[in-house]
């Protein structure tokens, strides 16, 4: 498939491809950063009352 078109349209597309994968592993970080460091004051049975609370309502 990527034969058929020529060697600087292949670059293109890989460049393209990695800022597409590039973009998806910084929002991932950030969401993965924002749910580990915006606990309340990282107090873990606090949190888990509260999510447990939030589950059953």
């Amino acid at each position: 498939m990527l034969e058929a078109l020529s060697e600087e349209t292949q670059l293109i597309l890989m460049v393209i491809a990695i800022a597409i994968l590039f973009v998806f592993v910084s929002l991932n970080t950030k969401k993965n950063k924002n749910k580990l460091y915006n606990r309340d004051e990282r107090n873990y049975r606090k949190n888990y009352f509260k999510k447990k609370k939030k589950k059953h309502s």
